[in-house]
């Protein structure tokens, strides 16, 4: 029920930090609004594993709207919002207004390709599950097109995977493309060994995983390596096309290169006028409002917060979670005449990141897992953390199977023809060339 009464809270985005703040305003006498271009909550962290063909992409989702079904004062609205009227206190929703009194900003970020944006078309990264589904689609259809090329170079081509960012996202991408080329597809070719795939991390930085610890760096390295994947540190990316890529001056040729080295902050500084860092994050005060602005929060991606022991919090599920919660919080207190909050502070719990099977690394301060304890860790944390019961028995049914045949179930291609090319012809057309009658 909504009441113009009672004060009206926006939240922009329904990711971690937009939906935790919606949750966390459940008892409070207020009128929330969470608009998000999308009608599903995602969970990012398992992203890969759609893109990768391990997981469906309703596994990791869910609707907005199913989600805060019982919260009587939430309502959500599935619009794109083109701006922000700070002194008319109202988000622009194309030609309407929906006026607020409170804000919170949680419209997560964007990848930043550092200068090369024209890099974008050939070296797509993955937010979203549009782009988990077309990167899905693309290495799919690699292996496809390879199978009915007559080139062995192009085939060679084909087959090279190179995967710019050893963050977590690059790192997990590596070893699950590594699995899926030499277990779950190695009996399926007639014409090619897809274990014969070369998978290719380049990181600029001295190592990967450069946010965790270094013996977790290098148990991660050396996990990779197991794999097969081909590692390659300090050196940068200087060119990119549909070819390939070069890297300190050698031409490596690819059809598949995907992007999880940088991202940046959706354009929120820019809408409101306000100080932002490199990366376009909103700079916050310690209660996460903006200065000259304490009606308005920016939380998760969309904030640049000094809060984790003076250094900036990451950009990690955890952190927007509890940033939503916290504004959230501040506003309950506004409303109530109650003492504010003391000041932000983020609580890192650990970091995960899993490489392949049977192979993660947990690194929790003075405590660091690596191999199979790990990707225990790993395992349950991550289908703790999901929403709701139907994907967590879902999630760990499809990692049972997967665990015990090598197999992957969301292997479909689901355009009719293949976008990459076997001599200049569709899949499709060049199989049925090769079929007798």
């Amino acid at each position: 029920m909504t009441s113009v009464a009672r004060p009206r809270v926006v939240i922009l985005g329904g990711g971690f930090g937009g939906l935790s703040a919606a949750r966390a305003l459940a008892g409070v006498a207020v009128d929330v609004t969470l608009i998000d271009r999308r009608n599903y909550h995602l969970f990012q962290p398992l992203l890969y594993q759609v893109a990768t063909a391990a997981l469906a992409p309703n596994t990791i989702a869910a609707p907005v709207r199913a989600i805060l079904r019982a919260q009587q004062n939430a309502t959500v609205l599935m619009e794109t919002v083109t701006g922000i009227d700070a002194a008319g206190r109202a988000v622009l929703v194309g030609e309407q207004r929906v006026p607020y009194d409170f804000l919170i900003v949680a419209t997560g970020a964007r990848h930043s390709y550092f200068g090369h944006d024209d890099w974008e078309k050939f070296a797509p990264g993955i937010k979203t599950l549009s782009d988990a589904l077309a990167i899905r689609q693309q290495i799919l259809c690699a292996f496809e097109a390879a199978e009915v090329c007559d080139d062995p170079n192009e085939r060679r081509r084909l087959l090279n995977f190179v995967l710019i960012g050893a963050g977590p996202t690059g790192v997990e991408l590596a070893g699950s493309i590594a699995e899926l080329a030499k277990a779950s597809l190695v009996h399926d070719f007639r014409h090619i060994d897809p274990s014969s795939a070369r998978i290719m991390l380049i990181e600029a930085g001295p190592r990967v995983l450069p946010s965790f610890s270094e013996k977790s760096s290098a148990a991660a390295r050396r996990a990779l390596e197991r794999l097969g994947v081909e590692v390659s540190t300090g050196k940068a990316v200087t060119a990119c096309d549909a070819s390939g890529v070069e890297v300190a001056g050698e031409r490596i040729p690819a059809h598949t290169i995907l992007w999880a080295a940088g991202v940046a902050a959706s354009p929120v500084a820019k809408w409101l006028d306000v100080p932002a860092d490199r990366a376009g994050r909103v700079v916050v005060r310690e209660d996460l409002s903006i200065p000259g602005r304490p009606e308005i929060f920016a939380v998760g991606d969309a904030c640049a917060s000094q809060s984790w022991d003076g250094k900036p919090a990451p950009g990690i599920a955890p952190a927007a979670k509890q940033m939503g919660a916290y504004a959230a919080n501040v506003i309950r207190a506004r409303i109530e005449g109650a003492s504010a909050p003391p000041p932000f502070r983020y609580r890192h719990s650990g970091s995960l990141a899993t490489i392949g099977r049977n192979s993660a690394v947990a690194d929790f301060g003075r405590m660091v897992l690596s191999g199979y304890p790990a990707w225990l860790v790993w395992s349950v944390a991550h289908i703790f953390f999901l929403i709701g019961f139907r994907s967590r028995i879902v999630v760990a049914l499809d990692w049972l199977w997967a665990y015990t045949t090598f197999r992957r179930g969301a292997r479909i291609i689901l355009a009719e023809t293949v976008g990459a090319t076997a001599n200049s012809r569709s899949v499709p057309e060049a199989v049925r060339q090769r079929q007798p009658g």
